[in-house]
């Protein structure tokens, strides 16, 4: 995430559910930890004011205990100094308070406020959003709220996860409330998703040795259903990092004589420099600038619905610090 970022984020398994399927890799406990661990780290980094508001029934010792087990000692120090705060949406209001976009705006503002006069760089919230059944707070208002929030982010200096969990929310309404969202992240750090579109192939998250399979499955179908004689674009702007080995098994599709048909890549200069040096054709790769990832890359990801693949696995510990692509 950037500097005033307003990101959707949807975890957990829904009700009912296998706990393979629903977003989560089987028996993993990360989900949605992970992300939340990665955002507060790079927040106390950056030197931001972060806030957390977590599930409503999780106590402040809970929270604390699982998210102490990041490495090092930047969230212990955050906590000390009080430039990490556990809040609620309940106290973020006001006790008594009933819940109204506006008086959730003020409020931010307020916070946004302080945050300045105490010299810090920014301010981010993740906020756990199953403060809304605890405020007797509907759907309509939540939508509303999210829709009509840009004008929070427009100086940059406020960031926001909103957090859905799958069992607190209809897929239905995920949707709307993804769509609401100018950004959406993946429900865990070490994660490739595919979304297939007529003649093309959008890849989002990381393409390394882990999720390998579920890339090659991607290309696979992305292949398979082509028409005959048109093109297939594999966009890789949405990709944080892309290992050698999927480029490899990229640059194999590419190869005229592998009679894979007419196949474009959409990538960075960073990883078109990876598949070059792998014998990619120069003429079947459009590079972008190295920058291109963060204006370029899929802003929504849909919770629920549409035609996708999963590679899941444990992936980092909690508290995992993002990288740069070339940093493994």
């Amino acid at each position: 995430m950037r500097p005033g970022d307003h990101a959707f984020l949807c975890y957990g398994q829904a009700r009912g559910t296998d706990p393979r399927e629903g977003g989560a890799s089987p028996g993993a406990g990360t989900d949605g930890w992970d992300v939340l661990s990665a955002f507060i780290w790079s927040g106390l980094a950056r030197g931001e004011k972060v806030l957390v508001l977590p599930p409503p029934g999780l106590t402040e010792p809970m929270v604390w205990a699982r998210l102490q087990q990041a490495p090092g000692l930047l969230l212990a120090t955050g906590r000390t100094s009080g430039q990490l705060r556990l809040t609620s949406m309940r106290e973020l209001l006001g006790h008594g308070g009933r819940f109204t976009a506006e008086r959730q705006w003020q409020r931010i503002r307020e916070q946004a406020g302080a945050a300045r006069r105490e010299g810090y760089a920014g301010l981010r919230a993740y906020v756990d959003m199953g403060w809304a059944a605890d405020l007797d707070t509907g759907v309509e208002e939540l939508r509303d709220r999210e829709r009509r929030a840009d004008h929070l982010f427009t100086d940059r200096f406020y960031s926001e996860i909103c957090a859905y969990h799958r069992r607190d929310f209809p897929t239905g309404v995920l949707d709307t409330l993804c769509e609401a969202h100018p950004r959406n992240l993946l429900s865990g750090l070490g994660q490739l998703h595919a979304l297939h579109d007529p003649g093309a192939l959008r890849l989002i998250g990381e393409a390394d040795i882990a999720t390998r399979g579920c890339f090659r499955r991607a290309l696979r179908t992305g292949l398979s259903g082509a028409a005959p004689g048109t093109r297939l674009t594999v966009d890789l702007t949405g990709l944080t990092f892309l290992g050698g080995e999927c480029a490899a098994d990229l640059v194999e599709a590419l190869d005229p004589g592998a009679g894979q048909g007419d196949v474009r890549v959409r990538c960075t200069a960073r990883d078109a420099a990876l598949l070059f040096r792998l014998g990619a054709d120069r003429s079947a790769v459009d590079t972008l600038p190295a920058d291109a990832r963060t204006a370029t890359a899929p802003a929504r990801w849909p919770p629920g619905g549409g035609r996708r693949e999963n590679g899941f696995h444990a992936g980092p510990p909690v508290g995992y610090r993002p990288r740069d692509v070339r940093q493994r």
